[in-house]
């Protein structure tokens, strides 16, 4: 999985990624201080991996990861190469959703790009940034498109969705709400990789003090809710500046003293990760054993096969069965042997659709 912080300057977002991954991307009170994407790998909190480890002595444990991409402070005209422009555009593209950090809070000593606190102007010269470089690929593929349109039937179907879809974007709409009529407008609009067809979660960046009741009495959370309501979209509060302290702290105990002492019951890092999986419909299946116990993530919905070549390809071409059971099942059981004693290894086919929180043992013959 791999997410895309952006934002206005100075909204908290490298303080937030700093946080976040650890990464020292440089953070200071100017615009554009992030000169290139800092890039950071961060394992995902897991507590049955850990459990599962423990369980087995396992030599090695492997949680699932996130890719964060902390991409620079875009501006009103950033799609035209306003600020930094293009090069910044370029890296969203490869991201599976976009984290859009909002200012939420006041403080006269940290410089607003547009002057005020704002978070509905904010988030509308983010999203129309985006729709402009979207408008700027479609319009691209419709030049390359409409050369044959004449003469292709296909071409022809598909400049005419192109035509709805540059409408649909010149209206100030989302590409990520345009509705394609068929498999094969489906398929055409995915290859165009627009930005504006990624999902969104917004982080509210608020002071220490409005913590406490997670942004309910800010006036600024209020508006960011309102706006995430209406596009579908996840809203988490966050205070940047506290989980730079808490990324100072490498001891788990100190962490969740801290957070405890602040009224929190999880971290951002944990808020966000929980929103990402749920906005990206994702979930974690994990294998287990002396060797390594590992967590390995997957679509919802997947099937046994089709998860068995997350590990490697072989596991997928000769998948021949899956032997399952749940973590909490195996831990309960205190051996895998008891497990199977009880009934609770299953052994699944190839239309297995595998559950979040499974222990599989895949058999496999190449």
């Amino acid at each position: 999985m791999k997410l895309g912080i952006v934002g206005l300057p100075n909204v908290g977002k490298s303080t937030l990624f700093n946080s976040l991954t650890k990464g020292g991307a440089e953070s200071a009170n100017y615009p554009f201080c992030t000169i290139d994407p800092n890039v950071g790998i961060v394992p995902v909190p897991d507590e049955r991996i850990r459990l599962l480890g423990e369980f087995y002595h396992s030599k090695k444990v492997t949680p699932a990861t996130v890719e964060f991409v902390d991409i620079a402070g875009l501006v009103k005209g950033a799609s035209k190469g306003e600020g930094l422009g293009n090069q910044f555009l370029a890296n969203i593209r490869e991201v599976d959703a976009i984290v859009h950090v909002v200012r939420c809070f006041e403080d006269d000593n940290v410089i607003h790009v547009d002057g005020s606190v704002d978070p509905a102007r904010d988030i509308e010269t983010i999203d129309l940034e985006l729709i402009f470089a979207d408008l700027e690929v479609l319009e691209r593929r419709m030049s390359k498109t409409g050369k044959t349109a004449r003469m292709d039937k296909t071409a022809g179907k598909e400049y005419a969705m192109q035509e709805r879809l540059k409408a649909h974007l010149e209206d100030g709409h989302d590409a990520i709400t345009f509705e394609r009529e068929n498999e094969d407008e489906e398929a055409w609009f995915k290859e165009y990789n627009l930005l504006t067809a990624k999902p969104v979660i917004y982080a509210a960046n608020v002071s220490e003090d409005d913590l406490a009741d997670d942004g309910a009495s800010n006036p600024h959370v209020a508006k960011v809710r309102e706006i995430a309501e209406k596009n579908g979209s996840e809203v988490f509060v966050i205070c940047a500046e506290l989980e730079a302290e808490l990324a100072e702290l490498d001891d788990e105990e100190e962490r969740a003293e801290f957070l405890e002492s602040m009224g929190l019951t999880s971290s951002g890092l944990d808020k966000l990760i929980a929103a990402s999986y749920r906005t990206l419909g994702l979930m974690s299946f994990l294998t287990a054993g002396e060797d390594e116990s590992r967590a390995w993530t997957i679509k919802i919905g997947t099937k046994a096969p089709q998860a068995a070549g997350k590990i490697h390809s072989d596991f997928e071409r000769g998948f021949i069965k899956a032997e399952v059971v749940n973590y909490q099942d195996l831990l309960n059981a205190g051996s895998y042997a008891g497990a199977r004693e009880k009934g609770q290894v299953r052994i699944e086919g190839k239309d297995y659709v595998v559950k979040d929180g499974d222990v599989i043992l895949f058999r496999f013959n190449v």
